[in-house]
Order: structure tokens, then C-alpha cells, then sequence
């Protein structure tokens, strides 16, 4: 005999759920910030990319080379909006060169 439920819930937000219970969130936000600089960004800054780090919303970007560090940091503003607006939510509020 199935049971039929008072409730009815979709996947999404049974999903979502489950990631706030289990404290994923913060993981799962630094895995999709990670995937949004390389495809923002390109292949050739990604080849000076050594680290990328979400920490309190706060990326911290290690990179190999310190004219590029240069060159990003004078559109550090528009690199978070680009990144936000890729991930369609307000993750980021700063980033940091390293």
C-alpha cells in the first residue's frame, strides 16, 4: 500500500535542504566560484591561476605572475559583478590578489 504525503515538496528544494543541513553550502559555493573564474576568465589568465579561494564572501585569487595580479586588480569591481551575475546570486563582495 503507498503512502500519500499531506506535503508535496519538489527535488529542489528537498535538495536544498539537505545541503544547508549537512553544512555544504559553503563548499559547494566555492566549488561554483571556482568554475566561474575559469570560464570567465579564460584560458590564458587560468594558466597564471595557482589558487582560488571563497572565504566569507571574499575571493582570494593566487597568481603566478605579479603583471597579471597588476593588470586584474584595476578591474577587480567588474570581475565581481561578472562573477556574481555568472552564478546569478551576490556570493561575492571582494577580492583579494594574492
Amino acid at each position: 500500500m503507498s503512502r500519500k504525503f499531506n506535503e508535496s515538496r519538489n527535488v529542489g528544494s528537498i535538495l536544498q535542504n539537505i545541503i544547508q543541513e549537512s553544512k555544504l553550502e559553503q563548499g559547494i559555493q566555492e566549488v561554483l566560484v571556482q568554475e566561474s573564474w575559469k570560464k570567465i576568465m579564460g584560458s590564458g589568465i587560468q594558466n597564471y591561476t595557482s589558487d582560488i579561494k571563497l572565504k566569507k564572501h571574499t575571493l582570494y585569487i593566487s597568481l603566478t605572475s605579479s603583471v597579471v595580479r597588476q593588470e586584474l586588480s584595476y578591474g577587480k569591481e567588474k570581475i565581481i559583478k561578472m562573477l556574481n551575475e555568472d552564478l546569478n546570486q551576490e556570493i561575492i563582495t571582494d577580492l583579494v590578489f594574492r
